[in-house]
């Protein structure tokens, strides 16, 4: 759905940031900017700020940030026109409604359906374990030891001996045979007709991040087959991008995220208190499920079942959560199979101990790699450590590569010289030598970050004192900013004020992607600590020297020996370079 920005930009407004995040953050005034807690990870000391002219938010700790619009998109997980009508239906601003052609409604509509389907075998499964006969359903989970409060939280239902009593019950709601058949939760064939696809099972309601009932998971009462049964993929539910108990898990303020197996573990570490607890619904771990659990945290420990399968799917999940830049441990449970048996047998504290020592994913592959060979065998030995140097080699950074040559050295008694030139010559077989010197890229690279961390100061100080925006203009244009992030945002804000406004919270509005929003955020809140106008000014000119400089060596180089204009300009410019230690500079608001 495409909204006008004039129209977005009257919902943001309308929405004061201070009021909204209130809401969610208990938030003190200092100084001209509201700071609290940080909602989206763990810290004890507030470093979260809300700025009321800027009608921006902004965490120093971890780099969140955005406007309004952000914050809802962040905290509640909505899309963008979910967060839109959110924020418009709040201060009774009325949204066109979308136009959709006959097909885009009929999925929508069915959607909605099998929603409001979910919904009521949701209510009926769980009515039906407090009845008479879900007795035995009943009995089973207090012999799991699960609390009443506990089954209430997760929803939790039977679904009875007999083959047809959700249909019935449904059918009798006016729902169509051929809307029932594409709900997922009724099996047809040609002998039997439709029927109930779960029947004599505890019912596991699985629900999306906002609380809706897409799909269900069932344990069968008995030794029947197959002992755990999930829904099929319908129009609302996918089992490979979502996660069993993300709804709850994802308001905690756990800095991590527990991943286990099945709907047992989730249920009964939550009940134990470790509420930052999930599980893939009856699949390995997916790229979606890293990528998703990316959106709410940036470490993850992983806490499989011990057994071989346990193992085989951590060694799976780890590269997916690399891939997805979460950092990953492995929580060892021995000599328990899994969390449930674990927590019943040594109590929470004991798991908590397990959680502070859980391993480090890298090292945990290396330890299950070992398990091939024969250490006391030199040959073997030496194939174990040939195999885990192609492992070290993975690792780009030098500094982060040789701490972990020194942990690997450290662990199998093998010298740290000896490892590290193991993994050099590895590198040398394997990988091209590179045509530019070591220190030369690592110089360039730390000329690159000086000049975008330059960049991200000039756009903070443009937005914090106006009064600059004449001279910077003089000097600069959007052009000179040296990414395509930072050039947009440049543009957006000299058009702005060549307008007359400063509204950087509109500019956020420009981006649709969450990352990008936090970035575009991060250049109008970098910090630096200057005590007089004097040090304030010496480092503007140096910023400002040091962006024009850059954009001239780039331009020089790529430069067309027959662009005349080019030539003219790059001359023009260099003259300017040579007047920014002559200029007058005003840090007045």
């Amino acid at each position: 759905m495409f909204y006008a920005e004039s129209l977005i930009e009257e919902v943001r407004m309308k929405n004061d940031i201070v009021d909204v995040v209130s809401g969610y953050v208990k938030l003190q005034k200092k100084g001209s900017s509201y700071f609290g807690l940080c909602p989206f990870h763990n810290e004890k000391s507030p470093s979260f700020s809300v700025s009321p002219s800027k009608q921006m938010y902004y965490c120093f700790g971890c780099g969140a940030g955005g406007n309004v619009l952000t914050f809802i998109m962040e905290y509640e997980n909505y899309s963008f026109p979910e967060a839109l009508k959110y924020l418009a239906d709040r201060v009774g601003v009325e949204l066109p409604q979308q136009e959709m052609n006959e097909e885009m409604k009929r999925q929508q509509d069915l959607r909605s359906r099998i929603l409001e389907m979910n919904k009521m075998a949701a209510k009926y499964y769980y009515y039906q374990l407090r009845s008479e006969q879900g007795s035995q359903a009943m009995n089973y989970l207090k012999g799991r030891k699960l609390s009443d409060e506990t089954i209430h939280k997760f929803g939790l239902g039977y679904s009875t001996k007999y083959g047809n009593d959700l249909y019935k019950y449904l059918k009798s709601k006016g729902i169509s045979d051929e809307l029932l058949a594409q709900s997922g939760l009724m099996n047809v064939d040609e002998k039997r007709g439709m029927y109930d696809k779960f029947w004599n099972r505890v019912i596991f309601p699985i629900m999306d991040v906002n609380g809706r009932v897409i799909g269900f998971g069932g344990r069968v009462m008995g030794d029947g087959k197959p002992k755990y049964l999930n829904s099929p993929e319908t129009k609302v539910f996918d089992k490979s991008r979502n996660l069993y108990g993300l709804n709850i898990a994802r308001t905690s303020r756990k800095k991590y995220m527990l991943v286990c197996e099945g709907y047992m573990d989730v249920i009964s570490m939550h009940q134990a208190g470790f509420t930052n607890a999930v599980a893939s619904l009856g699949t390995a771990l997916t790229s979606q499920h890293a990528s998703l659990l990316k959106r709410y945290t940036d470490e993850v420990i992983l806490t499989y079942d011990s057994d071989e399968a346990g193992v085989k799917a951590a060694l799976r999940a780890i590269p997916l959560l690399k891939e997805a830049g979460v950092a990953t441990k492995v929580l060892s449970m021995l000599p328990y199979k899994d969390p449930d048996e674990f927590i019943k047998a040594l109590g929470t504290e004991e798991f908590q101990k397990r959680i502070d020592e859980a391993q480090n994913s890298f090292l945990f592959e290396i330890d299950i790699l070992q398990r091939n060979y024969d250490m006391q065998d030199p040959q073997s030995k030496t194939a174990f450590y040939e195999e885990t140097a192609k492992k070290l080699m993975a690792f780009d950074q030098e500094l982060e590569r040789e701490n972990y040559i020194e942990a690997v050295a450290s662990r199998y008694g093998v010298g740290f010289d000896a490892l590290r030139k193991l993994v050099n010559r590895m590198a040398m077989k394997n990988v091209p030598i590179p045509k530019t010197p070591v220190k030369i890229r690592q110089a360039r690279q730390e000329k690159d970050e000086g000049v975008v961390k330059s960049q991200k100061l000039m756009l903070t100080w443009l937005i914090e004192y106006p009064s600059l925006y004449p001279v910077v203009k003089k000097f600069l244009k959007k052009e000179d900013f040296s990414t395509e992030l930072y050039e947009t945002v440049s543009g957006l804000l000299f058009e702005q004020y060549d307008a007359g406004e400063r509204n950087p919270a509109r500019i956020i509005n420009h981006f649709t992607e969450p990352e990008e929003q936090r970035e575009a955020a991060s250049l109008f809140n970098t910090t630096i600590q200057l005590e007089t106008n004097a040090d304030r000014e010496k480092a503007f000119k140096e910023t400002l020297g040091k962006i024009l400089s850059h954009s001239l060596e780039q331009r020089t180089a790529s430069l067309d020996p027959t662009d005349m204009k080019g030539l003219q300009e790059l001359i023009a410019d260099r003259k300017k370079l040579a007047q920014i230690q002559k200029i007058q500079v005003d840090f007045g608001e």
